[in-house]
């Protein structure tokens, strides 16, 4: 019998050319289970920021939905393109992009369970495949970002394909959760390393070659990628965990999100 070999977690130095290798083929090996895991949460045509449950509809960070219709909207890493789908609804001209192959097969899946049509888009978010100045706005939900080596380079890019004040909203994993431990429970209210240690996550195999990698940034980090990527932070949401959502979600829980931040809303405009 051959034993699946179990990667070994770790923190190391990694680049881009490693990073999109491996998330690539994490999140086409793993699209079934995370579809089947988190699917219902999420829903078909939904547009959730992160594992609080915060909704666009309640957040209204993309602007009222009547202002929606007939923009262009990119979402990066769109996943199986669940808020590009709600987008639909709103009367926008929604593009999905992501990374993964799987990713979109599911969501040309749900699309022909709707007899829905936009464009699904298989790139990098570092060389996005379209022409200058394409859209009004660009948006993602966990996509993207918190797995890229040179964010800056992703933002330029953004910034390259939207029109002048063209928007740039996005959500990741909250900095100040890299200073604990991913558990749901009390043993992830420790701090446990250090908030300023900006050496990547990375799961490797027995060769050592990264399988999943994610990269730490400080909210000052952040904040001086988004200036560096060429646009301006008007607004920066941090969302509570809200009574009604019991759930689990990795590291993310009701005990943790009641004590600290798990998620961190960058609402940018192209300068």
């Amino acid at each position: 019998m051959i034993q699946e070999y179990e990667p070994e977690a770790t923190r190391r130095e990694t680049g881009d050319t490693e990073s999109t290798r491996a998330n690539r083929g994490w999140w086409d090996r793993n699209a079934d289970e995370y579809q089947t895991e988190h699917g219902t949460f999420l829903g078909d045509d939904r547009f959730v920021w992160g594992p609080e449950g915060l909704d666009e509809v309640e957040a209204g960070l993309l602007g009222p939905p009547e202002s929606l219709r007939d923009l262009d909207i990119l979402e990066i890493g769109a996943g199986a393109a669940q808020c590009s789908r709600w987008l639909a609804a709103q009367g926008a001209r929604p593009v999905a992009l992501d990374l993964s192959h799987r990713q979109l097969q599911h969501a040309r899946r749900i699309d022909e369970e709707r007899s829905l049509t936009f464009p699904l888009v298989e790139a990098d978010a570092g060389v996005l495949p379209f022409r200058d100045g394409s859209f009004d706005l660009a948006c993602s939900a966990y996509g993207a970002i918190p797995f890229v080596a040179d964010p800056v380079k992703v933002f330029r890019e953004i910034r390259r394909v939207l029109r002048p004040g063209g928007r740039w909203i996005f959500s990741a994993t909250h900095p100040i959760r890299w200073a604990f431990p991913d558990e749901p429970g009390p043993e992830g209210l420790t701090v446990a390393s250090s908030y300023f240690d900006r050496t990547p996550y990375v799961e490797q195999d027995e060769q050592g070659r990264a399988v999943y990698v994610e990269h730490h940034r400080t909210i000052g980090d952040r904040v001086r990628d988004v200036v560096a990527g060429g646009f301006r932070l008007v607004d920066l949401v941090e969302p509570e965990w809200p009574a009604w959502n019991t759930q689990q979600w990795g590291g993310w829980s009701p005990l943790r999100g009641a004590l600290i931040p798990g998620t961190a809303i960058f609402v940018c405009v192209r300068d």
